[in-house]
C-alpha cells in the first residue's frame, strides 16, 4: 500500500514531468536538424587511431584517466543511416573472447574486441522492419535480445556463437539467421534483462501489446521459443528498469524478484515474483522530476540506488537548474518507503542518459559530456552524494567544448563497462563505437 506522503510526491511529480511523446519529439527535432546540417553524412568523421589521454586530451577529445584504445565509425560497420544508439557486450565463456552488439537506427552491428583492445567488424543484423532512432539490446547467456521502436519489430533473438567463426563480415538474415522472433509485442522502447531468471522485460511497448507500456514479461529459458509470462501495467509507462533477485536489507522481500522501474515521473518498485500477479510496493516522486529515465543499484548490499532524469538539466528544474548533470541518490532500505537522500552533480554541463555501476564506480553516459566515471563507494556512509568523486572521463563530442557543454541530446548514447579485460564500449550517436580504457586507480 502506498503511503499518503508517497502518493503526494508521486502526484506532484506527475504534474511537473513531461510524457514520453514530448521527449521523443524534442529528440527527433534535434536529430532532424543535425541531419540537415550534414552531421550524419558519409565520411563526416575521420578514422581514429589509439591515443593515450595526455594533459587532458586524447587527440581531439577531452579526457581524464581514460585512453582511446580503438574506434570504428558507424559507416565502417555497415550502417547506411550512420546513427548510433544502444550498446551491450557479450563474453564467450569458454574462450574469454569479448564482443559488442552496437545499436544503430537501421540495425545492430557486431564487433569483436581483441585482447589489445582493437576492434574487428564481424557483420550486422538489419532492423526487422523499419529504421528507428531507438533500438535496445541485452544479453542473456549466448543470445542477444533486440527490440526497437519500429512498428511490428518484435523481439529479435540472435545466437551470438555465430560470431565465433566469422572471417569475413556478413549481413545476417532477419529470417534464417534468427534463433527466434517473438511477436507478442510490436514496438518497444527498451529491453531489460534479468539473467538469473532468464527473463526479458520489454518496456515502453505500444498500445497493441495491451500492457500500457509497462513491464511486458518474456520467458527466454528456451531462446528458440520465448513465451509471454505476464504484464505489469499498473504503473503505466516504464521507460527503463533493473530487475534482481533481492538480497537487500528489507528482509520481507529476500529472494523475491524485484524490479526498480523508472516510470517517467516516479521510481516504482515492484515485486514480479508471481508474473501473473505482480505487486507495486512503492511509487515515489522527487523534487526536480522532469523525465525519470534510468538508474542502477549503487552498492552490492542493495541499500542505495542511483537515478537519472533526462529532462531536468534542459528544463532547469530542481537541483539541475544550473544544467550540471545531476544524479539522484535513493535509500531503498525499505522497498515500500524509499527516500531520496541527496544528489551528485557532474562538473560538466550535459544531460544524463544511462549509467551502470561496476565495482563501486558508476559509468555514466552523459550525452554531450561523454563517459563520466564516478566513484560512488562512499554512498553507504554518506548518502548525500557529497563524497562522490569523478575519477575519469572521455568526452566524445568536441563540438560543444568551446562553450563549456550544452544540455542537448548529442554525443554519447550508452556505455558497457563489464568486460573482464577492463575495456569499455561507448556508442556515440554521431560517430561510432569507441573502445576506452580507464587508467585511474
Amino acid at each position: 500500500m502506498k503511503t499518503s506522503a508517497t502518493l503526494f510526491m508521486a502526484m506532484s511529480a506527475l504534474v511537473a514531468a513531461e510524457p514520453m511523446s514530448v521527449l521523443r519529439q524534442k529528440k527527433l527535432d534535434l536529430w532532424s536538424a543535425q541531419s540537415e546540417a550534414g552531421v550524419f553524412d558519409i565520411n563526416r568523421y575521420a578514422a581514429q587511431a589509439a591515443t593515450s589521454c595526455v594533459n587532458g586530451k586524447a587527440g581531439e577529445y577531452q579526457c581524464k584517466n581514460v585512453d582511446l584504445v580503438s574506434f570504428l565509425r558507424h559507416q565502417d560497420m555497415g550502417s547506411s543511416t550512420r546513427r548510433g544508439n544502444d550498446v551491450w557486450g557479450w563474453t564467450h565463456a569458454a574462450s574469454g573472447r569479448e564482443f559488442g552488439a552496437v545499436g544503430q537506427t537501421d540495425g545492430t552491428a557486431f564487433v569483436e574486441i581483441k585482447a589489445d583492445g582493437s576492434l574487428v567488424y564481424l557483420g550486422r543484423l538489419p532492423t526487422q522492419t523499419t529504421s528507428s532512432s531507438w533500438r535496445d539490446m541485452k544479453v542473456i547467456g549466448n543470445h542477444v535480445y533486440i527490440g526497437a521502436e519500429s512498428s511490428n519489430h518484435g523481439l529479435q533473438v540472435f545466437d551470438l556463437t555465430k560470431l565465433l567463426t566469422i572471417t569475413t563480415p556478413r549481413t545476417f538474415s532477419i529470417t534464417s539467421d534468427l534463433k527466434a522472433r517473438f511477436t507478442g509485442f510490436g514496438n518497444s522502447h527498451n529491453i531489460v534483462a534479468h539473467e538469473e531468471k532468464n527473463m526479458i522485460y520489454a518496456v515502453g511497448t505500444g498500445t497493441a501489446a495491451g500492457c500500457r507500456g509497462g513491464l511486458f514479461m518474456v520467458n527466454v529459458t528456451n531462446p528458440a521459443a520465448p513465451t509471454s509470462a505476464g504484464c505489469m501495467s499498473a504503473g503505466g509507462y516504464v521507460h527503463d528498469a533493473q530487475c534482481v533477485v533481492y538480497k537487500g536489507p528489507d528482509t520481507r522481500y529476500t529472494n523475491k524478484e524485484i524490479c526498480f522501474n523508472f516510470n517517467e515521473d516516479t521510481l516504482d518498485i515492484v515485486d514480479v515474483t508471481n508474473k501473473r500477479s505482480p505487486v507495486t510496493l512503492s511509487s515515489t516522486g522527487y523534487t526536480g522530476s522532469s523525465y525519470t529515465h534510468q538508474g542502477w543499484l549503487a552498492d552490492a548490499g542493495m541499500r542505495y540506488l542511483l537515478l537519472d532524469d533526462e529532462l531536468d538539466e534542459q528544463n532547469r528544474k530542481g537541483p539541475a537548474a544550473n544544467q550540471k548533470t545531476t544524479t539522484y541518490i535513493v535509500d531503498i532500505s525499505s522497498l515500500t518507503a524509499p527516500k531520496f537522500t541527496g544528489t551528485y552533480q557532474s562538473p560538466a554541463t550535459a544531460i544524463d542518459h544511462n549509467q551502470y555501476v561496476h565495482n563501486g564506480l558508476s559509468y555514466q553516459a552523459n550525452y554531450g559530456s561523454g563517459l563520466r566515471i564516478v566513484d560512488v563507494r562512499s554512498v553507504t556512509t554518506d548518502p548525500t552524494g557529497k563524497s562522490f568523486k569523478e575519477v575519469g572521463f572521455f568526452d566524445c563530442y568536441p563540438e560543444d567544448d568551446s562553450v563549456g557543454g550544452r544540455a542537448e541530446f548529442t554525443g554519447t548514447w550508452s556505455v558497457y563497462p563489464y568486460f573482464k579485460s577492463g575495456h569499455i564500449l561507448l556508442n556515440s550517436i554521431e560517430r561510432g563505437i569507441f573502445v576506452l580504457k580507464y587508467t585511474g586507480a
